[in-house]
């Protein structure tokens, strides 16, 4: 069965064919083609995107995660991927870019679904530059930047954790203070609050950037490296996730009575799907055979903590 998934996601005729529908316990499962894929909705207060790290090994667990990606797609339309660093395994080698991204997920670049990427710190080792001027990754030549979608709905502010310098701290000061988006979300590679043994917490990048997020009215921010999915309590009204499951996955890994923990998962690949209208921010979170496995939803933060 996974051969025969796996070849299926190759192929862009078998992929098209197939559209998913949601079973009694949220599972996604495919069916034979007749079915319509599901539509953008034309409201510019809308918008859906998913979000997966720790993805570029090129392996049968990537592709059969791609695959789950373009089930959800057939089901829920969403046209923007966030992609929290280590990207290219094992060093960022821009040779391995179409083996590791674009066989992947060509199923989704076809269906036009825009790519957005941060470094991690695999991708750092060869891959630094060929990254950031890698086309279907929106970097536009720098390792840290920012975009908005939904006319002003959301900007989501992607960032370099593996050199927070203070040049870019300064750009990121000015980029939130200056920021009108009703919600405003941050994503990097290495995790300010995890509770997994393999890394955990960036002690040293916390302290570095929590304020910013905390002073400027970030709702939530988005980290891989730890090869799990977490969702965190909230700390000081940001919420913190990480989705490190985008291939591999270390059993056992994740800590569940650390101060933070609120939800997680280690066992299977998984990525997240995001929806937002000015109201509203809802999450779930969605593994390898399409069971959802966390959900849930985050109210704006009221006013930005500026002193």
């Amino acid at each position: 069965m996974k051969r025969r998934a796996f070849l299926g996601l190759l192929s862009a005729t078998t992929a098209s064919a197939l559209a998913p529908t949601a079973s009694a316990n949220n599972t996604l499962r495919t069916v034979g083609a007749g079915l319509s894929p599901a539509t953008p909705l034309p409201s510019e207060e809308f918008l859906r995107f998913i979000v997966f790290g720790d993805s570029g090994k090129g392996d049968t667990a990537q592709h059969e995660l791609a695959r789950m990606m373009v089930a959800h797609h057939w089901n829920q339309f969403y046209d923007t991927a966030l992609m929290l660093g280590d990207n290219i395994y094992p060093d960022g080698n821009p040779e391995d870019i179409q083996a590791k991204f674009e066989r992947p997920y060509s199923e989704l670049l076809r269906r036009g679904v825009s790519f957005h990427a941060v470094l991690g710190n695999h991708d750092v080792k060869k891959g630094r530059e060929a990254q950031i001027n890698y086309r279907n990754f929106n970097m536009g030549g720098r390792a840290y930047y920012s975009f908005t979608k939904g006319d002003g709905l959301v900007e989501f502010f992607a960032l370099d954790s593996n050199r927070f310098d203070l040049l870019q701290r300064r750009w990121l000061e000015e980029a939130l203070q200056a920021s009108q988006a009703k919600w405003k979300i941050a994503f990097f590679h290495h995790p300010l609050y995890s509770s997994a043994d393999k890394h955990g917490s960036d002690f040293h990048l916390r302290v570095e950037l929590e304020p910013l997020l905390i002073k400027y009215g970030v709702d939530a921010a988005f980290a891989g490296h730890d090869h799990v999915y977490e969702r965190t309590k909230p700390q000081q009204g940001v919420q913190y996730f990480t989705s490190g499951a985008g291939a591999k996955t270390r059993h056992g890994d994740l800590e569940r009575d650390t101060p933070f923990f609120a939800a997680g998962a280690d066992e299977t690949s998984s990525f997240m799907s995001i929806e937002l209208t000015p109201e509203r921010f809802s999450f779930k979170t969605i593994n390898i055979t399409g069971r959802e496995i966390d959900s849930g939803e985050l109210a704006p933060r009221s006013a930005a903590l500026i002193r």
